[in-house]
């Protein structure tokens, strides 16, 4: 099984996502947050979060190395205790190096979470949306041919039951914009730019109204479903790339 250097990877990993652009409006703490003793990585774990069975499961296949959207720093010390050192804990005594990529993976143009699901889409004439501190990390384009809510839900992945909410007119949807997770209120973007469809991961009480005046159409996937786009992507960019095995771990939240 091939390997490479795990330094050699990080560096990939941060030059790749361009870690560094993001360092002054990102609360996590965005690349190699947990190093290994051992030097080689042959196998990268891919996950949402960077939870207790997340941790446990890259360890039980295997792998040197645990990728994922959300991980275990947000900004502020945090103490290793209870939950906390569970989950640090896990990592050490298996040897699991623990790489995170918040709004880096969010706002990639190839293999991000709203640029994936703008290529699943097949949007065209895309463009940056999604104002966030002076950075837009999603997207919004026009689909090659007018679709329903049912029909982009459908392409999307998102069932009836894990899609959280969805409202608006009824009307075919010709225009699109993305952003994944919490960003409930970037539909005030999408409003002003007389955008069909918004598409996030969660919604909030206050957009409901203004949606249903505006009359644009609302789809809140769930937070999880709307970003496990990124890491399955960005997992099978680094096996053709690195020639490392990869493996998606798919722990879905319903939220």
């Amino acid at each position: 099984m091939f390997s490479m250097n795990l330094k050699n990877v990080t560096d990939w990993l941060d030059r790749e996502l361009d870690i560094d652009s993001f360092k002054k409006l990102d609360a996590s703490l965005n690349g190699l947050q947990i190093s290994a003793v051992h030097e080689e990585v042959s196998l990268v774990a891919f996950a949402v979060d960077a939870c207790k069975e997340s941790l446990e499961r890259a360890a039980a296949l295997g792998a040197d190395m645990l990728f994922v959207h959300h991980g275990l720093f947000w900004g502020a010390p945090i103490a290793i205790t209870d939950i906390h050192y569970d989950r640090v804990s896990c990592a050490l005594k298996n040897d699991l190096a623990l790489y995170a990529a918040h709004l880096p993976l969010d706002a990639h143009p190839v293999f991000g979470n709203n640029a994936a699901m703008a290529e699943r889409l097949k949007l065209q004439d895309i463009e940056p949306f999604g104002l966030y501190h002076g950075v837009e990390i999603g997207y919004a384009g026009r689909l090659a041919e007018p679709m329903t809510l049912q029909e982009i839900r459908s392409i999307l992945g998102f069932s009836i039951d894990s899609t959280m909410l969805s409202f608006g007119n009824a009307q075919e949807i010709s225009t699109v914009a993305i952003v994944s997770g919490g960003a409930a209120s970037s539909v005030s973007e999408a409003i002003d730019k007389s955008i069909d469809l918004y598409i996030t991961g969660e919604a909030l009480h206050q957009v409901y109204h203004q949606c249903q005046e505006s009359r644009i159409n609302f789809l809140a996937g769930g937070h999880y479903a709307t970003e496990v786009f990124g890491p399955v992507a960005l997992a099978s960019h680094m096996k053709k790339e690195l020639g490392i095995e990869t493996r998606f771990i798919d722990i879905p939240t319903g939220l």
